[in-house]
C-alpha cells in the first residue's frame, strides 16, 4: 500500500467536512432528527471523493505499472509492521470521520454503525483489489486484516460503550534518513510526512475519564502509547544505502482529546472533532528495541 494515498485520502475528507463551515454558521448545527438533506450532502461528497480517489489513482500509479491477474503477496515483513499500523489508523479514522458526518445529518447510531463506520475498509479494500491486478504490487492480506481491524475496533466501542474511549492518532517529525533515500522517503515535508515512515508515530490514546466518570480526572486528558521505529530506507533492510540497524520504538505519553474541549462555537466543535487524528506534542518516554531508553520534553 502507497502510504502518500493512506493520509492523503483521510486528510482529503477531513478538510471537506471541517469546510462544512462555510458563511452561515447554522449549517454546522447537528441535526436532531434526519435531516433528508444534509445526509444526501454526506453520501454524495464521500462518493465523489472516493471515486475521483480511485480513478486518480488508477489512471496516475497503476497505468505506470502492466497489468497482471488478481493475485495476492505477503508484505507483513516490510517497515516493521509501521504501514500495516497506517492502514489500522486509516479505516478507524476514515470511518470516525463518516460516522461524525451522518450524526451531524441527523442519522441514527445503528445507521452511522452500517453506512459510515465501514467507509474506511470499504474504500482500502477497493485499493487492494487495484493493487491486485497490477504487476508491481499485489493484494495484501496483512493489508486487509489490518484494515479490518480499524474498523472493528471503532464499531466495537461503539456497541460496548456508545462512545469512542480509545481513539488511534498520528504524529511526526522529520528525520536524517529521508536525505539518504528522497525517493522512497520524500523530497520536502509534506512528502514525508506521508512516505517516511521513520518519523511518523502511531498512537493509542485512551480518555481517561470515559473509564472513571466519577472522577475528578479533566474530561479532556488522556494517556497515550505510540509506537514507532527507525533505520529504514526501504521496505526491506537489504537496501544497499541502508547500513545502521533498525529498530522498534515504544512511547508513554500524555494528550488531549480535543473533542471534550466546551466550547459554544460550532466552528470549533467541528474543528476539534476533524483534527482529533492528531496527537498533541507532549512530554514522553522512549523505549528502543535495542535496549535504550530516552526522556523527550517535547515529541511529536
Amino acid at each position: 500500500m502507497k502510504p502518500k494515498l493512506l493520509l492523503s485520502l483521510f486528510l482529503i475528507f477531513a478538510f471537506v467536512f471541517s469546510g462544512i463551515a462555510q458563511e452561515e454558521l447554522s449549517f454546522l448545527t447537528k441535526s436532531d432528527s434526519v435531516n433528508k438533506s444534509k445526509l444526501k450532502t454526506v453520501y454524495i461528497t464521500e462518493t465523489v471523493i472516493a471515486s475521483s480517489a480511485l480513478i486518480g489513482l488508477n489512471q496516475l500509479w497503476y497505468a505506470d505499472y502492466k497489468r497482471s491477474k488478481f493475485h495476492f503477496i505477503n508484505d507483513n515483513s516490510n517497515w516493521l509492521q509501521m504501514d500495516k499500523i497506517g492502514h489500522v489508523f486509516s479505516a478507524y479514522q476514515l470511518g470516525r470521520l463518516s460516522m461524525s458526518a451522518m450524526d451531524w445529518a441527523g442519522a441514527s447510531k445503528k445507521d452511522q454503525l452500517l453506512y459510515g463506520a465501514p467507509v474506511g475498509f470499504v474504500f482500502l479494500t477497493a485499493v487492494e483489489i487495484l493493487d491486485g491486478f497490477s504487476s508491481e504490487w499485489g493484494a495484501s492480506t496483512g493489508d486487509l486484516i489490518a484494515n479490518a481491524a480499524g474498523t472493528t475496533l471503532l464499531i466495537g466501542q461503539e456497541l460496548g460503550w456508545g462512545e469512542q474511549r480509545i481513539s488511534l492518532k498520528y504524529s511526526f517529525h522529520q528525520t536524517k534518513y529521508a536525505g539518504l533515500n528522497p525517493n522512497a522517503l520524500g523530497e520536502n515535508y509534506i512528502q514525508q510526512t506521508l512516505k517516511d515512515y521513520n518519523g511518523q508515530t502511531y498512537w493509542i490514546s485512551a480518555n481517561i475519564w470515559s473509564f472513571a466518570k466519577e472522577s475528578e480526572f479533566p474530561k479532556w486528558l488522556n494517556i497515550a502509547f505510540g509506537y514507532g521505529a527507525e533505520g529504514m530506507l526501504a521496505s526491506h533492510p537489504r537496501h544497499e544505502l541502508e547500513t545502521s540497524t533498525r529498530y522498534r520504538q515504544f512511547y508513554a505519553s500524555f494528550d488531549l482529546d480535543l473533542t471534550k474541549i466546551k466550547t459554544k462555537s460550532k466552528f470549533l466543535k467541528t474543528l476539534f472533532t476533524t483534527i482529533n487524528f492528531i496527537k498533541i506534542p507532549a512530554p514522553a518516554i522512549e523505549f528502543t528495541s535495542n535496549g535504550k531508553i530516552k526522556g523527550h520534553w517535547i515529541y511529536y
